[in-house]
């Protein structure tokens, strides 16, 4: 039986999200000991040398180049890898402080607000549905505003930072890969610096006597670069629509993860504002399948 390019663009998504979701989930919890800089320093560093290779071999330096030299594109790209410096630190920091079932509370929410932010900087329309969707997350966030005591401030940070940077890049139009490896260069230099920082205090896990930590420190390239690919392949064969509805894959896999694997606690008022999310995801993944 032929397997058609929509059905591997769904398997290559499907993949690319639970990766994210549940493996790298459970690996940055694995490696949550080292210390929420230092893992951060590392994804950064080993990233960037991954795309450097996967550059080279998928010969696109003339892509790069294209982009590197458009000095729009440039300042773009700059003000993103802040951002996804950013929400890589909440992201890691949120796994390393059993705070995964708010950061999830974040990646759930994310695609209504991308589909807000498109309304206001794009004007793209509105349906009833999406209307519906949006209201339920600001009901959700209000809710969780006035019992203060349970605001999952990392899952709000994530899903705003994530949201910020799919708009960018959205504006400019670059290949995924290439604007990362841009995004990664903009990085490298702070991520060397606060490795020499982290090195000169004593306050480093990974020594050239340690190999094992240092090979598996060194997975963080490859646990961000893979599920990346993944996903956007499948973005590619599938379309947008049904890849944005396997997206949510991946914080279930970090709720469930969180809830049933690391034992987080989950409030009353917690447990009533996902309610809500999860009927805005249900309106809004309705609405995705109707329109795709």
């Amino acid at each position: 039986m032929k397997i058609t390019n929509f059905n591997k663009g769904i398997i290559s998504s499907s993949f690319g999200s639970f990766w994210w979701g549940v493996l790298g989930t459970y690996y940055f919890q694995y490696i949550a000991f080292v210390g929420t800089f230092e893992v951060v320093v590392h994804r950064c560093i080993w990233t960037t040398l991954i795309l450097l290779i996967t550059t080279t071999i998928f010969k696109k330096w003339l892509s790069f180049k294209k982009v590197f030299l458009n000095k729009k594109k440039l300042l773009i790209l700059f003000v993103t890898s802040i951002l996804i410096f950013g929400n890589w630190s909440v992201w890691i920091y949120a796994v390393a402080t059993n705070k995964i079932i708010d950061a999830s509370f974040g990646y759930f929410i994310f695609p209504i607000i991308s589909v807000f932010f498109g309304y206001l900087f794009f004007k793209e329309k509105l349906n009833k549905k999406r209307i519906i969707s949006i209201s339920l997350i600001v009901i959700s966030t209000l809710y969780l505003l006035f019992n203060f005591d349970t605001l999952p401030w990392v899952g709000f940070a994530v899903a705003f930072l994530w949201s910020l940077y799919t708009l960018l890049r959205k504006k400019i139009n670059v290949d995924t890969d290439i604007g990362l490896f841009i995004e990664s260069l903009f990085i490298f230099p702070i991520a060397l610096i606060i490795f020499y920082l982290i090195f000169q205090n004593n306050l480093n896990d990974f020594s050239l006597s340690n190999p094992s930590l240092m090979a598996l420190l060194f997975l963080a390239g490859p646990m961000t670069v893979i599920p990346l690919f993944l996903y956007i392949k499948g973005v590619q064969l599938s379309g947008l629509g049904p890849s944005g509805m396997i997206f949510f894959i991946t914080p279930t896999g970090q709720f469930l993860l969180g809830f049933f694997y690391y034992n987080e606690s989950f409030s009353t008022h917690k447990l009533i504002s996902f309610i809500l999310i999860w009927i805005a995801v249900f309106i809004y993944l309705k609405d995705l399948y109707e329109n795709n």
